[in-house]
């Protein structure tokens, strides 16, 4: 009883003193690292130099765009109208497997990126002029690139000593594609993005390089390539009609002729005649001449149908926001990247003397 009387419960000031002492203890130990934490930070300013400095600068382009499908049945349009005038009956519109839904994975695919290959490109200071395969020669590769690179260069480097290389193919084969041909697609795939916004429809291209002229040249191309990549499949079932109604009109048409000569040589040859089996001939003659005249009309009616409906299926595409030349380069610039490997150079070494170090040889003495 008399030991709890004369005991004392610590008060908050002594507390905070003791916290107090802690932070300045750690503050002393910071000081007496200084020189340590000076040269961390040297290093660490050499090091973000050089890295920052092979780390090639990247340009990004964006476009917006706001396809407008074709109209369907309800709404009405050229083939609807036709079909009206002409007194048959619309195509109607059948569901599409490709839509502008699908422009994140038309991009990103294999023959899309191969068709890119041919585009011309021009750099900034205008000293290459090229296609953009040859282009993807020309770019630099990051620090940490070259590095993870750095295993496979060499053992290539090693295999090509002993074994001989094949004669290039001057002619891109998409069936089977060569090792650097393939790592060119992927790079571009990487660098070519398409996203859609699914509540408004809105279609966001972003081409990503190391030259700004080059990059806003590549957006533009791969806006109207996915412009026409769609238009040619939505208009490719309509285009197998309307050939397909060419084809039977013409057989129509020759098959009414037919039967039209038919009938006018018999009537020719029988004019001064009354016999009834000669006008029982006579009127067979002209029912077929007059039922392949109907069949005729309507497959003309319907080949007009079909040449509106292409019109009606080819899409337009709204360009919110075209391909600009940027004039800052896009991601982490050279100066975030300086401060932060210097900041990550003195943590490290702050951490490595203050905790690191001392459990380190509890460890060493342990074992």
């Amino acid at each position: 009883m008399e030991e709890n009387k004369n005991y004392t419960s610590p008060t908050p000031e002594t507390e905070n003193d003791e916290l107090e002492i802690d932070w300045m203890d750690i503050l002393r130990r910071i000081i007496a690292i200084r020189k340590t934490l000076y040269k961390a930070a040297g290093i660490g300013l050499v090091l973000g130099i050089i890295i920052a400095l092979s780390t090639p600068k990247q340009y990004t382009v964006s476009v917006t765009l706001a396809p407008e499908m074709g109209s369907d049945s309800k709404s009405g349009g050229l083939a609807s109208l036709a079909s009206s005038f002409l007194g048959g009956t619309s195509l109607g519109n059948s569901p599409d497997a490709l839509n502008a839904a699908l422009s994140s994975e038309i991009v990103s695919s294999t023959p899309f990126l191969l068709e890119l290959f041919d585009t011309r490109v021009q750099t900034l200071d205008g000293e290459l002029d090229t296609t953009l395969v040859a282009y993807l020669d020309e770019q630099r590769s990051s620090w940490m690139g070259t590095v993870l690179a750095a295993p496979g260069m060499a053992i290539g480097f090693v295999k090509g000593l002993f074994t001989e290389e094949p004669d290039t193919v001057a002619t891109l084969n998409p069936f089977q594609l060569t090792k650097k041909e393939s790592q060119k697609v992927e790079a571009l795939r990487k660098n070519i993005l398409a996203n859609i916004d699914k509540k408004t429809g809105i279609t966001t291209l972003s081409v990503t390089l190391q030259d700004p002229k080059v990059t806003a040249m590549v957006a533009d191309s791969v806006v109207a390539k996915l412009q026409q990549y769609i238009i040619n499949y939505r208009i490719a079932k309509a285009k197998e009609d309307c050939a397909y109604l060419e084809q039977l009109y013409k057989e129509r048409q020759q098959e009414y002729y037919d039967a039209q000569q038919r009938y006018a040589r018999y009537v020719d040859a029988n004019k001064s005649l009354v016999l009834q089996s000669v006008r029982t001939e006579q009127e067979r003659l002209q029912n077929d001449m007059n039922l392949a005249f109907q069949v005729y009309s309507q497959v003309a009616q319907q080949l007009q149908v079909a040449r509106a409906k292409i019109q009606e299926e080819k899409p337009v595409f709204a360009v919110v926001e075209p391909a600009t030349v940027p004039l800052q380069p896009s991601g982490t610039s050279r100066k975030v990247i300086l401060v932060g490997i210097v900041f990550l150079a003195v943590c490290c070494t702050a951490a490595w003397k203050l905790l690191g170090q001392e459990y380190w040889q509890q460890l060493k003495s342990k074992i």
